[in-house]
């Protein structure tokens, strides 16, 4: 997929676009919820009438292995808690980890900040997601844009991404 960027705003919205036809493409449960726009969890999460657990924080992490090697990883946090960025490391057995800077991050979501969205369309990342997240029926998450979230079949998420599944959030 390729996005172009012009000062941090995107132009088109190709990866709401791309989202959207996967889910319809695989038959999976969702609701589109249009609000006014919002990328801070506990703020967009009322707007949805929700509480922050159910919602998706998506953040993209940096992780070296050794001196040359450099991974990223897509990971998905229910809304009221942290990324524990040490377990990220440890999952790649890493000497350093840090968040992506916005710029890439942005690049390998496709979206901008605080629109990322828990679906890993770049090869580049891995995908992980904290059983915490998957103990509701739907979740919810900014679909690529501030104006828009999805309320999404978390079984019909498992099933479409088949996500790494490993406790990766803190309080």
């Amino acid at each position: 997929m390729t996005v172009s960027p012009t000062h941090g705003t995107y132009e088109s919205h190709e990866a709401y676009e791309k989202l959207l036809a996967l889910l319809d493409e695989h038959g999976a449960a969702y609701r589109v919820i249009e609000h006014a726009p919002e990328g801070a969890t506990e703020a967009v999460s009322a707007l949805r009438g929700h509480a922050p657990a159910q919602a998706a924080k998506c953040i993209i992490a940096m992780v070296k292995i050794g001196k040359k090697e450099k991974r990223f990883a897509l990971v998905v946090v229910p809304g009221d808690k942290r990324i524990d960025l040490a377990a990220v490391k440890a999952l790649y057995g890493g000497t350093y980890v840090s968040f992506a800077s916005p710029e890439i991050a942005e690049e390998l979501a496709g979206s901008p900040s605080g629109t990322i969205l828990p679906f890993a369309f770049d090869e580049r990342l891995d995908l992980f997601v904290d059983p915490g997240l998957l103990v509701h029926e739907e979740f919810y998450f900014n679909a690529a844009r501030l104006d828009r979230s999805l309320a999404l079949s978390t079984k019909d998420y498992r099933s479409l991404t088949e996500p790494r599944v490993e406790r990766v959030s803190t309080d």
